[in-house]
C-alpha cells in the first residue's frame, strides 16, 4: 500500500499479488485522459494527498475487503503530482482462489477508495487547469 510521487509498476504490482493458490488475478488502473466533462486537451493531471492518512484509508479498505472476500493478496497505490496523459494514477491488484472474490473486491477497493481517500485531483489544459471532485 503506497502514495508515491514516481510512476506506478503494474507488473511489480502483479509480482507483488501473485502466488501459485491463486486462480485468479484482477489488476484495475486509473489512467489520465486527455479530456473530461466536455472540455478536451487536458494535458496532464496534478494529485494531492496526504500520504499517511491515505495510506492508512487503504490499509482500512483493504481489511475490510479481506474480512468479505476470501482472497490470497492485495495491493493499492496512487500517485500524487503530476501524472500525464496516458499514465496509471491509481493501481489496485488483487487475487483469490476464484476469480468472482478478485473481480469484486477490486471494484470494491477502487470505488471505496474515490469515495473515502482524501486525495484532490486537478486537471491541467493549455492555458488553464481547475480542481475537480473526486480522484
Amino acid at each position: 500500500m503506497a502514495v508515491k510521487d514516481e510512476a506506478l509498476d503494474p507488473g511489480a504490482l502483479l509480482a507483488e499479488v501473485g502466488d501459485h493458490s491463486a486462480g485468479a488475478v484482477v489488476l484495475f488502473l486509473g489512467t489520465a485522459r486527455d479530456h473530461s466533462e466536455g472540455k478536451t486537451g487536458v494535458t496532464h493531471l496534478e494529485y494531492e494527498a496526504y500520504p499517511g492518512v491515505v495510506v492508512e484509508k487503504i490499509e482500512q479498505l483493504v481489511s475490510e475487503a479481506i474480512a468479505k472476500w476470501d482472497l490470497v493478496a492485495v495491493a493499492v497505490e496512487h500517485r500524487v503530482g503530476d501524472v500525464a496523459v496516458g499514465q496509471p494514477s491509481v493501481a489496485v491488484a488483487v487475487s483469490s482462489v476464484h476469480r468472482d472474490a478478485s473481480f469484486e473486491a477490486g471494484r470494491f477497493l477502487i470505488d471505496e477508495l474515490k469515495a473515502r481517500a482524501p486525495i484532490w485531483k486537478k486537471e491541467h489544459w493549455p492555458g488553464g487547469g481547475e480542481w475537480v471532485q473526486g480522484a
